[in-house]
């Protein structure tokens, strides 16, 4: 999910369009505020803001981006009219991962995103010890999670089986393949263990928690789309 801040409409909707044309999934909006309240339901992939907003400034929502363990890893695209070397460098020095002046070329504008989303990815490796997955961000190195923003305490257990999980994100685990890498043990009698840490994590991460799917007959996957058939989430 891309989000852009920005309050010209006709703008927003033709980086909108652009991106969504390339299939990006994408969410729109005027001012910060509204950006915020998204933010804490979701983290979004990249972040594409404006500098001059109604409400509060794009230096001011970068800068509050990159200050939270949650967000401090979106990458950030900044897009204004602002063009004199001053402000590029005042926006890099904030945290922004590009700097895009008005107006520009839809070529050259998705051409960039795709850039810093690759660069993005090639980085993720270098932020030792965190794991992420959708609104879930989880730090080895001090042992927390958060859930859209939000602390989450956990158990050992339930712990080592959310971190197995975003280890492998998207891929369908089997209930052997739990039971031996959490509980190191095959003996499938004690497979309603994992039910009811699975249930109980789900309880704790809230909405966030939806993204632990069950598939029926089978065992669990990360997934943030809407199940395939055959799959459940209860």
């Amino acid at each position: 999910m891309i989000y852009i801040v920005e309050d010209d409409a006709s703008i927003r909707e033709l980086e909108q369009y652009a991106l969504q044309t390339n299939d990006f999934e994408v969410q729109g909006f005027a001012d910060g505020k509204s950006f915020w309240n998204a933010v804490h339901g979701r983290l979004p992939e990249l972040v594409i803001l404006d500098v001059m907003l109604p409400d509060e400034d794009g230096y001011a929502i970068l800068s509050r981006l990159r200050e939270d363990a949650a967000t401090r890893t979106i990458p950030v695209i900044m897009v204004t009219a602002k063009t004199s070397e001053i402000d590029v460098v005042r926006g890099l020095d904030h945290g922004a991962d590009d700097y895009i002046s008005k107006p520009f070329g839809v070529l050259e504008f998705i051409s960039r995103v795709k850039a810093v989303l690759r660069r993005a990815a090639a980085d993720a490796p270098a932020a030792a010890g965190v794991l992420r997955y959708d609104q879930i961000v989880m730090n080895d190195l001090s042992r927390t999670v958060t859930a859209a923003g939000v602390p989450v305490e956990l158990t050992f257990k339930e712990y080592s089986l959310l971190h197995y999980f975003l280890e492998h994100p998207g891929e369908v685990l089997a209930r052997e393949r739990i039971m031996k890498a959490v509980w190191d043990t095959d003996d499938l009698l004690e497979s309603r263990t994992i039910d009811m840490h699975v249930r109980t994590l789900r309880q704790k991460l809230g909405a966030a928690g939806d993204v632990i799917r069950t598939v029926r007959k089978v065992g669990y996957k990360l997934s943030s789309r809407d199940p395939e058939a055959g799959d459940e989430t209860t």
